[in-house]
């Protein structure tokens, strides 16, 4: 299944100081991948936090994964 993150995650400077968020929620990105760090299922976040989808989770990790391969120009 493919994901573009592009379509769940937002940032605007007025909402959590401009951190990345699940679009219409004031939901962290950072807390949804603490949670998957910790070993949590999406399961168990969705029992957390019931208005995000697998979808939303799945989003968070291709999030991470593009800023991972970000590179700067030295």
């Amino acid at each position: 299944m493919s994901i573009a993150w592009q379509d769940h995650i937002e940032s605007t400077p007025n909402v959590l100081r401009g951190r990345p968020r699940i679009k219409a929620t004031r939901i962290p990105v950072g807390l949804i991948l603490g949670y998957l760090a910790a070993g949590n299922s999406p399961e168990q976040i969705i029992a957390e936090f019931p208005d995000l989808s697998r979808e939303q989770i799945a989003a968070c990790l291709d999030y991470a994964r593009a800023l991972a391969e970000f590179e700067v120009a030295v």
